[in-house]
């Protein structure tokens, strides 16, 4: 799963996403879903979430 739609997602998931500050690398930062923080139903570069150690960025990936 790509991480584009919210139903997929939810609270204490394994999940890779990119920082605001790794756009342009496109690194993958991977960690614990803590907030769903994008409101609609779908997003088309990612659902914003914040992990469980404060960071935010968007899924492209979807662990477990």
């Amino acid at each position: 799963m790509d991480g584009k739609n919210r139903l997929d997602i939810s609270i204490g998931q394994i999940v890779d996403i990119v920082l605001k500050s790794d756009q342009r690398s496109g690194k993958l930062t991977r960690g614990i879903v803590l907030k769903i923080l994008t409101k609609s139903s779908n997003h088309p570069h990612g659902i914003k979430v914040m992990l469980e150690d404060r960071q935010v960025g968007r899924i492209k990936n979807i662990i477990k």
